[in-house]
């Protein structure tokens, strides 16, 4: 097939170039960004039944079935318009990221590096306590998306993050334990603050309240949500939408490292106290 056949199925010619390069490197780059972003949501399985209908749609063309190519692009328009309402709260996390400076670069809010020891020293030390009293915990770690939106929903703490802090709060009975610590830096922000639920209908039913509104807040901001099981003590991870479980202390700071932005790799012999 020659160009002119290819300028005839309305594709564009290609010559390739510098300039070529570059725009093809920033179209793949968007894509793959716009493929992170929808990664384990709903979005996905609707983005395949729209490639499914386009590929029919273009077959149907080829062989001349012209009724049934009418009826699939009447669907797939009516589908494109739809997008935006369907895909609201991917389309929101996306115009986050980028307002954040998120989009381009994953790490370019970064804690000082003070800061992000204390958190990640305190938080694993609590979690530790816990996990080992099978007491429930769900502490969220904002990174670049601003939180106060569910900071207001909770008692305002603003106080400097410790472990015993985090223990005390999260003590059955007591005012504050029912709900998620918002974390800032070395800052509690506010306790038995209310997050949203993950829907998804893919998430395990064996997951608690607590899992799931660790997802929801995971998948709604870029937010690390860890939370400490009540029946079990297993210590997880929720972080972009995902969960990492059965993490122990060394692997929990680990990826707690690795999502703020850590550039260099912790040395727990001097880092950790944990007798």
């Amino acid at each position: 097939m020659d160009f002119s056949q290819l300028i005839k199925l309305g594709l564009p010619r290609i010559s390739f170039s510098v300039t070529t390069l570059i725009d093809l490197m920033i179209v793949a780059f968007v894509v793959y960004r716009i493929y992170l972003l929808i990664k384990g949501t709903r979005a996905v399985q609707l983005i395949k039944g729209l490639i499914v209908l386009v590929v029919a749609m273009v077959v149907s063309d080829w062989i001349h079935l012209n009724t049934v190519n009418w009826l699939l692009r009447q669907a797939v328009t009516g589908l494109i318009v739809a997008l935006p309402v369907v895909f609201q709260p991917e389309l929101r996390r996306g115009l986050e990221k980028l307002g954040g400076g998120r989009f381009l670069a994953r790490n370019v809010f970064m804690l000082a590096e003070e800061e992000k020891n204390t958190m990640i020293r305190e938080v694993v030390r609590a979690v530790q306590m816990l996990a080992k009293n099978s007491i429930g915990a769900l502490i969220v770690l904002e990174r670049g998306t601003g939180l106060e939106e569910y900071v207001d929903t909770g008692t305002k703490i603003d106080g400097e993050i410790s472990a015993e802090l985090l223990v005390n709060i999260f003590i059955p009975k007591t005012p504050l334990h029912d709900g998620a610590v918002v974390v800032r830096g070395d800052r509690i922000l506010a306790a038995a603050c209310v997050l949203p639920l993950d829907e998804s209908p893919n998430v395990n039913k064996a997951l608690g309240t607590r899992h799931r509104a660790a997802l929801g807040i995971s998948e709604q901001s870029d937010a690390m949500a860890v939370i400490v099981s009540e029946e079990t003590g297993v210590i997880s991870l929720a972080v972009e939408g995902g969960l990492i479980r059965y993490l122990d202390d060394i692997s929990l700071a680990e990826n707690l490292n690795k999502g703020l932005g850590g550039s260099t790799k912790l040395k727990f012999s001097t880092l950790w106290k944990f007798k």
